[in-house]
């Protein structure tokens, strides 16, 4: 892309923000609520590490930050990854429970960010609303779980067999699409399980699974992802801060932090991904991310549970 096309790109997203298209529009919002958030709530430069119940050096925020900008770029090029990268990681330093609450912040605004830049977001709304119904479900029932039960390390450990699972499924058979994505059986499960797992643990593997099983249209896969997790954050955020003590203005405000610096990853992933990659490495990147993730998961909860 040479500098011209890009200086008219820039002038056209402009001229559709000022014109009010969903689209652009969607992308500012998601932006400026995070960078909103980490001003409006920043508890002040003594408070900073309050929150946090851990000893936070400099070399471990580094982590944090490195970890948030590489998840991004992940979840900008494939349409999911973040949570996957960031939960088991930043829970094996913090509570567990924090790090589910404030990492449903991020994910959030790069969902809809995503919902607008790939712009399938409203179509896909129409033709699968029941996947979207019944993800929000199971996302009420995850924080109501959430909110009175501290899940441990038992919920990670069977995520990362289902994400394990699918890995060797999808080598075995060579990377097979299956027909039929929409039988009403298949969908009432990825939908309602990816709500409830998101809400307790914010992790879920399953709905990317189904989605790379039976759809290969990377934009609509990207976008289609996009509007049914997006959903389900804003549901969890909303009902955190008013029908549980889960969600602090403190950790609203880690969060978004969190989420500024993501927003550098998720448009470095965002510009690979529309160098439009070759589906074959596509395929391979994709399960190559879920066997470390699966990898790290049990890394992370096999010592607590059975040593």
């Amino acid at each position: 892309m040479n500098p011209h096309q890009s200086q008219l790109n820039t002038a056209q997203f402009l001229k559709n923000l000022r014109d009010f298209r969903y689209r652009e529009v969607m992308m500012v919002v998601a932006t400026l609520a995070v960078v909103a958030g980490s001003i409006v709530f920043f508890p002040g430069v003594e408070n900073i590490t309050k929150g946090v119940q851990s000893n936070v050096s400099v070399g471990l925020l580094t982590l944090f930050v490195v970890v948030a900008i590489v998840a991004g770029a992940v979840k900008g090029m494939i349409g999911f990854g973040y949570a996957l990268i960031t939960t088991p990681i930043f829970a094996s330093v913090i509570d567990p429970t924090l790090a589910v609450v404030v990492l449903a912040i991020p994910p959030w605004m790069i969902n809809m960010f995503q919902i607008g830049e790939t712009n399938t977001g409203l179509a896909f709304i129409r033709e699968e609303w029941m996947l979207v119904g019944l993800a929000v479900v199971g996302s009420i029932l995850g924080v109501f779980f959430l909110a009175q039960f501290r899940t441990g390390p038992i919920v990670p450990f069977l995520i990362g067999l289902v994400i394990f699972g699918y890995v060797v499924f999808q080598v075995v058979r060579n990377f097979v699409t299956i027909e039929e994505a929409h039988h009403p059986i298949g969908l009432s499960i990825a939908g309602f399980l990816e709500g409830f797992l998101l809400a307790v643990a914010n992790l879920g593997p399953l709905l990317p699974a189904y989605f790379h099983t039976f759809e290969r249209d990377v934009d609509r896969y990207i976008g289609g992802l996009s509007m049914v997790l997006g959903t389900i954050f804003t549901i969890r955020i909303l009902q955190m801060v008013f029908f549980t003590d889960l969600m602090t203005t403190y950790r609203l405000w880690l969060g978004s932090i969190i989420a500024v610096v993501t927003i550098v990853g998720l448009l470095l992933g965002t510009y690979l991904r529309r160098l439009e990659i070759d589906q074959e490495k596509f395929n391979w990147f994709v399960i190559t991310l879920l066997f470390v993730i699966s990898l790290n998961i049990f890394r992370n909860t096999i010592p607590t549970l059975f040593f």
